[in-house]
């Protein structure tokens, strides 16, 4: 990137990326001097979008392209929304247009995978596939086309990274107020398990937490004179009284492309959440300064960012000093002045948890019904498997008898049972006379396995007498 940065830079980077890199502007070095010292290139801040990744590699790319970067100097704001910025895509070089396809490519495969990990985690744990969520992973490319990359694609890429950039904040609250309730369910949960004395003894801690919580010295209004001062004074070792707002603003434009981004705003705010949250004190929630960090940047920047570009120019900060709100602003009330949700909403959160708790037994219960069964047929398998390799065993023995025991008459065999003999059944008899000693003993054995096994299948047994040489 070049050592040149110009505001227009930032009407893309702010649909795209959210106070990411500006976009260098081309210059005539033969007529602006070399600086003299060579300033680095500010580090890119992560949108915290799941397609973040993807996004700046396809910024990356259009940047390099000189008719894109020059339309793109020329493009406001509302136009970059609306699309028209993406129909340039098509007068972009046939090398950035390959390698824009490839990162397609290489997205479409990430999608389908992670879409694949994801069917199958839900399956293994029986949660119905929301598939409106699945396809909402591939809002921000035309998935229909895998291929190659298109007007669509960049339309489509600008317009989602511009909703989901907006909306982010939005769902940063929301995560917060379910981490807010889940917290409080579980202290009355616990409550509930205790007897009177210990729920007592609890309960007066817990309000003895919140009283020393609260008790702290007095946040300043952000964004006013007391509170950059108060920055000036112990985070730049200045003095107060000779506050400059020019100089405080390029002193904490910390990447030096002349804007506050919302990383930059955010880090004013440290000295005065200092004052209420200390990580080694039991009676503050770290979660909970990082939400009022979020609100306070939210407030500044509805009140100083006048284009709603996400970022505040050097303009913008000091047209904002100037006002009367600067100089003599409200109180600012914190979290514990203003509630993250109603006793009403805990209520419907709990009631919700405790259906998806039951849904849970359900499943765990099939699961284990399901388990006990495959159990059970596995030790009926063992079962099987033991009978079977004793007759098989026995069989061997059979066979390697070649000759007839001494004092036995031909054509008998020891091993016949009762219903063998010629007494019993004489046509079974006459049938077996004409048979070889090992035939007889053979049939015998195998006869004689089924008799005292019946779980073992016939099959297998007649299998075995055929290899044993059994005609």
């Amino acid at each position: 990137l070049s050592q040149m940065w110009g505001p227009s830079c930032f009407c893309l980077i702010l649909c795209l990326w959210a106070c990411l890199d500006a976009l260098p502007v081309a210059v005539d070095k033969t007529k602006v001097s070399p600086p003299v010292e060579k300033l680095e290139p500010p580090e890119s801040v992560d949108t915290g979008l799941h397609y973040d990744r993807y996004l700046r590699e396809v910024i990356d790319f259009l940047e390099k392209d000189p008719h894109f970067r020059e339309k793109l100097h020329n493009t406001d704001m509302e136009d970059i929304k609306q699309g028209k910025l993406a129909k340039e895509l098509d007068f972009v070089s046939h090398h950035v247009r390959t390698k824009l396809d490839e990162l397609k490519r290489q997205e479409v495969n990430r999608l389908r995978t992670l879409i694949k990990v994801k069917q199958d985690m839900n399956g293994e744990k029986g949660i119905k596939v929301d598939h409106q969520a699945l396809l909402k992973q591939f809002e921000h490319l035309n998935h229909m086309n895998p291929y190659t990359f298109e007007v669509e694609d960049l339309d489509r890429l600008i317009k989602s990274a511009t909703n989901d950039l907006e909306n982010f904040d939005k769902e940063r609250h929301e995560d917060f107020k379910r981490y807010e309730m889940t917290k409080e369910h579980e202290r009355r949960e616990h409550l509930k398990t205790l007897d009177e004395e210990a729920r007592k003894k609890e309960e007066e801690h817990y309000e003895e937490m919140k009283k020393k919580h609260a008790d702290h010295p007095k946040i300043n209004h952000p964004g006013s004179q007391d509170q950059l001062k108060k920055v000036w004074e112990e985070a730049d070792g200045l003095d107060p009284s000779e506050f400059e707002p020019k100089t405080f603003f390029k002193l904490h434009d910390t990447n030096g492309d002349g804007y506050f981004d919302e990383q930059e705003l955010e880090a004013l705010f440290t000295k005065e959440l200092e004052k209420v949250y200390d990580p080694t004190h039991e009676e503050d929630d770290m979660m909970e300064m990082e939400e009022e960090r979020l609100r306070m940047r939210e407030h500044v920047m509805t009140e100083v960012d006048t284009n709603r570009d996400r970022l505040v120019s050097l303009d913008e900060f000091i047209t904002a000093t100037n006002r009367k709100e600067f100089l003599e602003p409200d109180g600012w009330e914190t979290l514990e002045q203003n509630p993250m949700y109603t006793e009403e909403e805990l209520k419907e959160f709990e009631q919700h948890l405790g259906r998806e708790q039951q849904e849970l037994n359900l499943r765990s219960n099939e699961l284990l019904k399901q388990r006990e069964e495959l159990e059970r047929q596995q030790e009926q398998l063992n079962a099987q498997k033991m009978e079977l390799q004793q007759a098989v065993e026995h069989m061997e023995r059979l066979k390697t008898q070649k000759t007839e025991p001494p004092g036995q008459a031909k054509g008998q065999c020891n091993l016949f049972p009762l219903f063998w003999s010629k007494a019993f059944c004489p046509v079974i008899w006459n049938k077996i006379q004409p048979l070889s000693q090992v035939s007889v003993m053979c049939l015998s054995a195998v006869c004689s396995v089924k008799y005292f096994h019946p779980h073992i299948q016939m099959d297998h047994l007649l299998s075995l007498s055929k290899d044993l040489g059994f005609p």
